[in-house]
């Protein structure tokens, strides 16, 4: 099983829904696009989306090391190495997180696709099926709630709300919302570093009526301590995400006591599905929850966590909305969503196909 030929490409996708976040605002995204060939004829299917913001990583060094050049070591290689390459990738690529995922489910696709099962099969199944929730960014009043129509209309049933610019006004959307939408709906929410610690407080004490599933990186990402120093109710309701990227965070994050109820693990942080389930297994060890997440994404690197989500016994929740508002893609298959649940579909690896 030769690698023959590897190949990338950039490409610009539009949003349908321009949106705020506490730190940005976004109206298109770039991907880099990652297809690795056989001489036996598979073609294995991997995407990047660098965030400097989060990571480090720019486009600029994304796209230069996943260069046809940059990545000619892997003519000629045996994809059914795959742990060995993947090792191997991640000495190569220290600095470009993301770029080192594109190689890595890349890799996995390949390896799966030769044994004809899905990937997730092949690393071991542990969920079927789980619902995902779907992202309002940080806007008004009235567009949050005719955007929570929209996606409840859809058969979404978990809204991921985004906050962390204003608290009054963060509290005021929530409790609106929460009175619109009724107790079936579950709410989480999204701070992105927003708040200090004196309005993470008064963030979880205000908020405490309108029955919030849980909240992500309240804090800044270095700001562990004043995580560990609330109460121990609050923490188990914290999702590190900015304060999560890799298999040393974990560990800082679960011991001595856990800082936190929920690691957010995204591919692009930690480079990949092998990277991916070492943090799952820490993640296991210590008790805590797991949430798969996502940047603005091809389907394809979509498909990839969630494979690698499903993997997890410790996997309780999916945030992998990342596809849904980008106005093209260059795949399609990979997985299934009906009334806002997620499922693989069953075709070998990643059960890619690209269409543009």
């Amino acid at each position: 099983m030769k690698i023959l030929s590897v190949s990338s490409r950039t490409e610009n996708f539009g949003l349908t829904r321009p949106y705020a976040i506490a730190f940005a605002q976004t109206a298109s995204v770039e991907n880099v696009v990652l297809e690795v060939r056989t001489a036996g004829g598979e073609v294995a299917l991997g995407a990047a989306a660098p965030e400097a913001r989060v990571t480090g990583e720019t486009h600029e060094a994304c796209a230069a090391a996943l260069d046809e050049r940059a990545l000619s070591w892997l003519i000629g290689r045996d994809a059914r190495e795959t742990a060995k390459l993947c090792r191997e990738a991640c000495e190569r690529l220290p600095d470009t997180p993301a770029a080192l995922a594109a190689v890595d489910m890349a890799l996995h696709d390949l390896l799966a696709q030769r044994l004809g099962m899905p990937l997730v099969d092949l690393l071991g199944r542990a969920h079927e099926a789980l619902p995902t929730s779907i992202t309002i960014g940080i806007k008004g009043l009235k567009e949050t709630l005719a955007e929570a129509d929209e996606y409840l209309a859809r058969g979404f049933t978990i809204l991921k709300v985004k906050t962390g610019l204003d608290l009054e006004e963060d509290l005021e959307r929530l409790r609106r919302l929460r009175e619109k939408v009724g107790p079936r709906v579950l709410i989480r929410v999204d701070a992105n570093q927003g708040y200090t610690p004196e309005e993470t407080a008064r963030f979880f004490e205000r908020s405490a009526p309108l029955d919030l599933e849980f909240v992500e990186q309240p804090l800044k990402a270095d700001a562990v301590a004043a995580i560990r120093a609330l109460p121990d109710s609050w923490r188990k309701r914290i999702a590190a995400d900015e304060s999560m990227h890799d298999e040393t965070d974990a560990l800082d994050l679960a011991a001595p006591d856990p800082a936190c109820g929920i690691f957010n693990i995204k591919l692009m942080k930690c480079g990949g599905i092998r990277p991916a389930l070492r943090i799952a297994a820490i993640a296991e060890t210590a008790g805590i929850e797991l949430m798969w997440g996502c940047m603005d994404e091809s389907r394809i690197s979509i498909a990839a966590a969630l494979h690698a989500a499903f993997a997890s016994p410790a996997t309780r929740y999916l945030d992998l909305d990342g596809s849904l508002d980008l106005a093209r893609d260059v795949a399609d298959g990979g997985f299934v969503l009906e009334g806002g649940v997620m499922r693989t579909n069953g075709a070998p690896g990643l059960g890619l196909r690209l269409t543009g």
